[in-house]
């Protein structure tokens, strides 16, 4: 399946969804809802752009939830101890890349298996950081604090401009600039891109190091919504990003992926557990919905390369 056919098979399925929305509900399409909703998932758009990099190259993140809640409790801390909020937001932003690339060393020139790397990590910084915090939250933040001290509409315009620039430079970087294209060859074949001249080790270090750096990006800009920070938070959302990169075409053994198909993957999952409560369906069937999109996805991806192998095999 082509990604532009899978691409315009999720535009229908968002059209058809947004059609009974707007059949049965009344609330969902008002301004404060949509903002909401846009604000609540920001933080899976953001990651989702570095967790596609990383399928393209063949490998996976599984901590990125686990990145995202520690960026926050540091940026919390920091700002909490007197640091300006930007700079505390540039520490949060470090600790993020500082992470994904103990990941990408790992899995780049220790050769351990991405699964088996990022599950290590996950685990421990979650362990970690249920020891430190005890369960607390972090308060007592200073009043500059949320929304970077601006009103809350222009912190939304804000976010939404940071995320249009994240989303053109990424899918212009993948298509024109050179280490895009060293990314998606790394995927495609890592022997025939070594053969080329391409430092896949390198590649597949640097992609970690910028999905950890966009996790303390997105830690940033969703605390700051509020006036505490949840010691717990990002739970879950390793799968949401991994859903939406998936359920947007990227092949998960690499080479090909879309920054079309990541947002409409992300823009589908993100209605889906809004849009279950407000047709009054039990919202915990959300986390069901993405893994069975998961599986899916992967299966017809699956079938895809079986095919595609067969006819190479009965060609020969």
């Amino acid at each position: 399946m082509s990604n532009r056919v899978r691409e315009i098979g999720l535009l229908f399925t968002i059209g058809a969804l947004m059609l009974l929305l707007a059949w049965k509900t009344t609330g969902f399409f008002t301004a404060a809802n949509l903002t909401d909703l846009f604000l609540a998932n920001m933080p899976v758009m953001i990651i989702a752009v570095g967790m596609m990099m990383i399928i393209l190259t063949g490998e996976i993140d599984i901590s990125v939830g686990s990145i995202f809640a520690i960026s926050s409790v540091v940026m919390g801390q920091c700002a909490k101890s007197g640091l300006p909020v930007f700079i505390s937001a540039l520490i949060a932003c470090a600790v993020g890349a500082t992470w994904g690339a103990l990941n990408g060393g790992l899995i780049a020139y220790i050769r351990i298996p991405s699964i088996v790397a990022t599950l290590a990590t996950m685990v421990a910084l979650r362990d970690g950081l249920r020891w430190y915090t005890q369960g607390a939250w972090i308060q007592g933040l200073p009043m500059r604090f949320q929304w970077f001290g601006l009103p809350q509409q222009a912190f939304t315009g804000l976010c939404l401009v940071a995320v249009i620039v994240l989303v053109c430079a990424t899918a212009l970087g993948l298509r024109y600039v050179r280490t895009g294209r060293a990314i998606i060859a790394t995927g495609s074949s890592k022997a025939a891109a070594r053969a080329a001249g391409i430092d896949t080790q390198l590649v597949i270090f640097g992609v970690f190091v910028a999905t950890g750096a966009l996790s303390g990006l997105a830690a940033v800009l969703n605390s700051v919504r509020f006036n505490q920070i949840p010691s717990n938070s990002g739970l879950g959302l390793e799968l949401k990003v991994i859903a939406a990169v998936a359920v947007g075409g990227a092949t998960i053994t690499g080479g090909s992926a879309t920054m079309t198909g990541t947002v409409l993957g992300v823009t589908l999952l993100s209605c889906i557990g809004p849009a279950l409560t407000f047709l009054g369906i039990n919202a915990y069937w959300e986390k069901a919905i993405q893994g069975a999109i998961i599986l899916i996805a992967v299966a017809v991806d699956t079938l895809h390369i079986y095919r595609k192998d067969n006819a190479q095999t009965l060609a020969a």
